[in-house]
């Protein structure tokens, strides 16, 4: 048995997983996330320990079989300023940060020419400003000190695993963004030039294979309350985790993953970039070396739901009944789901994006607007599914899909068939997965798949959401049009 552990923006969760994919034990605590003026996000580094070692020590305690192992995923970007020790130099930034807004939308002015398209050709990154080379050309410009004080620019399961282990590391999956020659897993030093922060390069961490094992030191584990010597991993990327343990493990499928984030992604050989595409996305290091994951995370998923149930002092489980009570095309509601204040990074960037409800009337209800609001989300994941080029089947997984009357509109606009995984414990698997195979005991893929279950759409209201969709991309067009 392994425990798995995913970090989530507000959440931590942890699992006993099994090695026939099955789930037993599981745990969860909040984690802080500050959000101030200026749209700054920033986390507590002590905190986030404090909620693995609460999960970690709560799924102990709670089973008899033995521990092989502590496997960790979490959330990707963002900025975790570290010093040698693995102490925090400033409070964690969150790649939900606003803060270089403006520094990414200078670096997309020129077109071809711009920064953002020329660092995107090299890498296949998107820049946004919740990434690391906005964030950092941010201090550079008003907080140097930190800096200058830092032995390691990180994410945050790397920061996790810093503290449990002493060794300062990061997994090639969050590697990747927005600096990594994906092919060679080496640092593209001009990227770093282009974006102005070429100084800070000996802050990048080398990167790590997925399925490395760290072992615990005596400090991580007094915190997690397990033997000294006990074997952890850290990675991949939660939403790669997310995708292998929703069995998303060959070239062409795609996972949906309808959390905080709502992220698109199709695993892939290829990382040819199209001439003509959007610098927007990126791709991700995989514990295969020819096999690579595309994604497309849009800004907010489930984030707009939360939104909206506090708005009209909802409850959660009020979501899928009033999807039920408005019909498809929601009594005419059509919604852009841009709603982060960072803007959005997926299928295309623009700082500036924001969202819109439209089609409003005197006898529109809330039923209406969530249910478009729903719509509008599913189009946003078709769009990047497209931009993409899906070949296989979607597996779907996240805490928005606990709503059956939302899965049904995503299999519907999408137009194929949504696997659902049996248990919500995705990342924990994921991460579970790639553990046992750095321990040299590999699960059984085939099993692990087997463990989900098929929401097919239906065709008529597939035809319905094919003529939203093009009205769909019409309204986009027309609102980047007026951010401008």
């Amino acid at each position: 048995m392994i425990i798995g552990v995913d970090i989530g923006t507000t959440m931590t969760k942890a699992s006993a997983i099994r090695h026939d994919g099955s789930v037993g034990a599981t745990a969860s605590m909040r984690s802080l996330l500050e959000q101030g003026e200026g749209g700054r996000v920033e986390q507590d580094l002590d905190n986030v320990i404090a909620s693995v070692a609460s999960v970690v020590r709560e799924i102990a305690k709670s089973v008899s079989e033995r521990i092989e192992a502590v496997a960790i995923t979490g959330q990707g970007d963002g900025l975790w300023l570290r010093d040698a020790q693995g102490r925090a130099v400033r409070p964690p930034i969150s790649w939900m940060d606003a803060r270089a807004a403006d520094i990414v939308d200078a670096w997309n002015t020129g077109g071809a020419k711009s920064v953002s398209d020329r660092v995107f050709r090299l890498t296949g990154s998107g820049l946004f400003p919740g990434c690391h080379a906005a964030l950092i050309a941010w201090l550079a410009a008003n907080e140097p000190e930190s800096l200058e004080a830092a032995a390691v620019a990180g994410y945050c399961v790397d920061a996790v695993i810093h503290s449990l282990t002493g060794v300062m590391t990061t997994d090639a999956s969050n590697a990747s963004l927005p600096f990594l020659d994906v092919r060679r897993r080496e640092y593209v030093d001009e990227a770093l030039q282009l974006c102005g922060i070429a100084e800070w390069r000996h802050l990048l961490p080398t990167p790590a294979e997925s399925g490395t094992i760290f072992t615990l030191d005596p400090h991580g584990a007094e915190l997690l309350g397990l033997p000294v010597g006990t074997p952890v991993t850290g990675g991949p990327y939660d939403l790669q985790a997310c995708g292998f343990g929703s069995g998303t493990t060959r070239a062409g499928e795609g996972t949906l993953v309808v959390g905080t984030t709502l992220s698109c992604q199709v695993l892939t050989t290829d990382t040819t970039i199209d001439p003509n595409s959007e610098p927007a996305g990126m791709w991700l290091c995989t514990t295969d070396r020819e096999l690579f994951l595309r994604v497309m995370p849009s800004m907010v998923g489930t984030a707009s739901i939360d939104w909206f149930v506090e708005l009209f002092a909802l409850a959660p489980k009020d979501v899928n009944d009033l999807i039920l009570q408005s019909p498809p095309g929601a009594n005419g509601v059509e919604v852009l789901s841009f709603f982060s204040p960072a803007g959005e990074r997926a299928p295309f960037i623009d700082p500036s994006a924001r969202g819109q409800f439209s089609g409003l009337q005197l006898r529109t209800t809330r039923a209406d607007l969530m249910r478009g609001l729903c719509e509008g989300l599913a189009y946003a994941a078709r769009h990047c599914f497209e931009e993409m080029g899906l070949e296989g089947e979607v597996t779907a997984c996240g805490g928005g899909l606990q709503s059956e009357a939302w899965a049904a509109i995503f299999a519907d606009v999408l137009g194929r068939p949504l696997l659902l995984p049996n248990d919500t414990a995705v990342g924990a698997r994921g991460a579970a997965m790639i553990a046992w195979a750095g321990l040299g005991t590999p699960v059984d893929e085939e099993l692990w798949r087997s463990q989900r279950r098929r929401i097919e759409p239906d065709p008529s209201r597939t035809k319905f959401y094919d003529e939203g969709f093009a009205r769909y991309r019409a309204q986009l067009e027309s609102a980047r049009a007026l951010w401008k």
